[in-house]
């Protein structure tokens, strides 16, 4: 049985406490995460920093949102895997393995938004 809040002040704060308890587990269960984390507070303090604009933030945002959404998205597929084949399974490991694929297009896709926005004025700040 799944868990089901209803519209109200207590089934939206039960809503956000599911939601909260998946964040805990997405940083208790993958090492990764904490990695994005330090990536993304140093990413965004250098933004500030360097001070960059507010549509230079709005991709930087859609950036870092895109990562943890597809670690959360990952993660939760990985679970999900586990259950359905708890032994190895050779299309389990290709599904595990293309879920990872999609996080690191992500990443990938975040590292090239933040190169092309802190880039130049990283250059500037270090005299280049």
């Amino acid at each position: 049985m799944t868990k089901k809040a209803k519209l109200t002040p207590r089934g939206l704060y039960q809503s956000f406490a599911y939601a909260f308890n998946g964040l805990r587990i997405t940083f208790l269960s993958q090492q990764h995460a904490w990695f994005y984390l330090a990536v993304t507070v140093l990413v965004f303090l250098a933004s500030a920093v360097l001070g960059i604009s507010p549509e230079e933030w709005c991709w930087m945002i859609i950036a870092a949102v895109s990562v943890w959404t597809a670690e959360a998205l990952n993660t939760a597929f990985e679970f999900l895997c586990d259950v359905a084949s708890p032994e190895f399974h050779p299309l389990v490991e290709k599904a595990k393995d293309v879920s990872a694929g999609a996080v690191l297009i992500c990443i990938i896709g975040a590292s090239a938004i933040g190169f092309i926005i802190l880039g130049p004025p990283l250059l500037e700040f270090l005299g280049y």
